[in-house]
């Protein structure tokens, strides 16, 4: 597997150095990140007592040149819609942001590395 989306929950145990998510990131040639994990990742620092010793980390991340920063657009927007609905339509809902990061999967052609069991409830989602 030579590239991949990672969940919001990736990047934080990578940080704290979790062995195995760590041995994950190291094999893969392109990881690939969505707007909206940033905006949790941003939120959490915001929160804390090292917001600029993060931001400074994550800005070292971002310019890695195997990672790719994943905006948010309309075509993320159509995947979204399709998503909300077949978990609405299952009665299986999971966090909003979730669906985001999903989509953006989806529309990359990217499997999803997470530590999210939710995540399964999306139909057809490739994770690693």
């Amino acid at each position: 597997m030579n590239r991949i989306l990672i969940d919001t929950n990736i990047y934080s145990n990578a940080l704290r150095g979790q062995v195995d998510v760590v041995a994950v990131l190291r094999q893969v040639a392109h990881i690939g990140i969505s707007a909206i994990s940033i905006g949790e990742l941003i939120s959490g620092f915001q929160g804390g007592s090292k917001e600029q010793k993060n931001r400074r980390e994550l800005a070292l991340f971002l310019d890695s040149p195997r990672v790719q920063l994943y905006s948010i657009d309309n075509e993320t927007a159509e995947f979204y819609s399709t998503i909300l609905n077949q978990l609405r339509q299952n009665g299986t809902p999971i966090p909003t942001n979730d669906i985001w990061i999903a989509a953006t999967a989806f529309q990359h052609g990217l499997p999803l590395y997470t530590l999210a069991n939710h995540f399964s409830l999306v139909a057809n989602l490739p994770r690693r």
